[in-house]
């Protein structure tokens, strides 16, 4: 492979497109949270009826509630994730953006969870389904559930058009 300004530019841009994917999850993440703790103060709303009510839960642990207190494990868990992630995305120049874009929806979902331990030594939770009993959810968890199936989806797709090209780089 050209090692040259193509194979350079090639990285960048996609670096690039992952920082941006990212900072833009952890934002519209924060910001979502912080809406919520200043407008459900006062008690649930319904969004959609019968669909989404808007909820005020401080959850410790991670996804589904599980690992109770265990604020420092997760934070690392999630900066080695991001550390990872950036590492494969700048080490795959040729990577397609349909997978880069869902890898930085996780990176960016795990930032913004990790942003309210550190700050809350909890995660900040309002979205509640309606029509079933399922946990309280957070823009975040959405990146990071939606980001993970993509990439799976883009990982798969990748691998069967490259004949495994990003495990030989």
């Amino acid at each position: 492979m050209d090692q040259g300004f193509g194979s350079r530019a090639a990285r960048g841009m996609r670096i690039a497109v992952y920082w941006i994917v990212v900072i833009m999850a952890v934002l519209i993440d924060q910001t979502t949270k912080a809406a919520a703790r200043e407008v459900l103060e006062e008690g649930p709303r319904m969004l959609i009826p019968g669909v989404i009510n808007l909820v005020h839960v401080e959850n410790t642990g991670a996804a589904f509630s599980m690992g109770q207190g265990a604020t420092a494990l997760f934070v690392v868990i999630a900066v080695a994730f991001i550390i990872g992630a950036t590492a494969f995305v700048w080490s795959h120049p040729n990577m397609p953006y349909y997978l880069v874009i869902p890898v930085g929806l996780v990176a960016g979902g795990g930032m913004g969870n990790m942003i309210d331990r550190i700050i809350d030594g909890s995660v900040t939770d309002f979205i509640s389904t309606a029509f079933m009993s399922f946990p309280v959810f957070n823009v975040a968890d959405i990146c990071v559930t939606v980001g993970i199936i993509l990439s799976l989806l883009g990982f798969w797709i990748w691998d069967s058009k490259e004949g495994g090209a990003w495990k030989e780089e």
